[in-house]
């Protein structure tokens, strides 16, 4: 489960991109965003707050502040104090303008933290957006190694022990990318992309049995790593059992769910002098193709269903021959 969004933990990611100041003094820190958008008040300022929705964090650019400043100084604070009498989150002032009076007493007395950013009010929506996004997004730690191989991202997931590390060692040393190793951090991005990266403390290393740790770019160069990686295929690594049932044609594919994004899997048996590194290779190539819209199961089974209706149609042809 996602942990809480708290107005200093929002201020703290947003506060380079968005060349933020907080005005009043350090305050509010701890009170809950519960909702990703970010919007403009925009008639609850003239008193009209039947469709306010107030658990959004409330942008106040220079339409809002040329408006608060047209009214008299009662009707002001009297459409301010009805406009901060809802659970807001916090305010932000955008253009660097200074707050309307009495604006900057009245969010100190209601604990309501207030953020002046010098942006103009569409760049602050369009830098704020994916970052706040980020944060609210659904995430969760897989145990496997993920990595890029020619451009889709494969995680490796199996048993400890099983060889995840060492197939992505591998793929490293033949020209692919690892993103991370053991450890895997997924965050959903709208309803079908997944995207994974490694830990903070232990990101691009990686534990090699019998070795130790490795620093991946230090031995395989910068070239050999990357942040992260939108995982697209799963493939397992199971030990080989006698009479596993192992999918042998690849028509009916097999479908993971991680974060309810579905996604395909491969289930990859292994056994001695099973090149893992070439069938991994071979996943993200085949994967590839079928995003292309080629299908090579499907391809060969309309082949074979062809060359089977053209053999009846013959018997049928011989069988009707009375001559």
């Amino acid at each position: 489960m996602n942990h809480p969004v708290t107005v200093g933990r929002l201020f703290e990611r947003l506060r380079e991109p968005l060349q933020l100041e907080q005005l009043g003094g350090t305050y509010g820190h701890d009170r809950v965003v519960a909702n990703s958008d970010i919007s403009s008040p925009g008639l609850a300022l003239a008193g009209f707050v039947g469709r306010f929705v107030s658990e959004r964090p409330q942008v106040l650019g220079e339409t809002e502040m040329t408006y608060l400043a047209s009214l008299g100084a009662e009707e002001r604070r009297r459409h301010l104090e009805l406009f901060l009498s809802f659970p807001i989150p916090c305010v932000f002032v955008t253009k660097g303008l200074e707050p309307v009076e009495p604006l900057l007493e009245l969010v100190v007395t209601a604990n309501v933290p207030i953020f002046r950013s010098s942006l103009k009010t569409n760049e602050f929506y369009r830098r704020a957006k994916p970052v706040v996004e980020e944060l609210f997004a659904p995430s969760t730690t897989l145990h496997g190694s993920l990595a890029d191989v020619y451009g889709i991202g494969l995680l490796f997931t199996g048993k400890s022990g099983i060889g995840k590390s060492e197939c992505v060692l591998d793929l490293v040393e033949r020209g692919h990318r690892l993103v991370a190793d053991d450890t895997v951090i997924a965050r959903r991005r709208g309803h079908e992309l997944l995207i994974g990266r490694g830990h903070e403390m232990q990101r691009h290393y990686m534990e090699i049995r019998g070795v130790g740790l490795i620093d991946v770019p230090a031995i395989f160069g910068i070239r050999s790593v990357r942040q992260q990686k939108r995982i697209e295929v799963v493939v397992q690594l199971m030990e080989w059992e006698e009479g596993a049932s192992v999918e042998r044609t690849g028509l009916d594919e097999s479908m993971t769910s991680i974060l309810g994004v579905e996604l395909p899997s491969v289930t990859v048996y292994l056994n001695p002098g099973k090149n893992i590194t070439v069938v991994a290779e071979v996943i993200a190539m085949n994967h590839l193709l079928r995003y292309s819209g080629v299908n090579a199961a499907e391809l060969f089974n309309q082949r074979l269903i062809g060359h089977m209706q053209k053999a009846a149609d013959v018997r049928r042809y011989l069988a009707e021959d009375d001559e």
